[in-house]
């Protein structure tokens, strides 16, 4: 299977966090679209390039998770940092992005 361009940026925070949504869900909804005219179900996202994040980054995870179940896909996350994960955990969120397995 091949990966989409589709990636975090470096920097995700609460003052750019808007700017990064509305940059990302025409790009997202149009990958999803993409994926399900190929009869695949998992659009995926890389985070391999995010180093600064706050829970926002978090916020606009769910948002995009929501965003791929609305049109019949799954978004799965790769390459993303242990912080990331670990904000996840916390949240009680880890689950809808990694399997329980890879979370235990």
């Amino acid at each position: 299977m091949t990966r989409s361009g589709l990636k975090l940026p470096a920097r995700l925070r609460m003052d750019g966090a808007r700017a990064a949504w509305a940059q990302m869900s025409p790009a997202l909804r149009a990958e999803a679209a993409q994926v399900l005219a190929a009869a695949g179900r998992e659009v995926r996202l890389s985070a391999a390039e995010l180093t600064d994040f706050d829970s926002s980054a978090l916020s606009l995870l769910l948002s995009a998770a929501r965003q791929c179940t609305e049109q019949g896909a799954t978004l799965k996350l790769d390459d993303a940092p242990e912080k990331l994960r670990e904000l996840a955990r916390v949240y009680g969120v880890a689950e809808l992005f990694w399997p329980p397995a890879v979370v235990a």
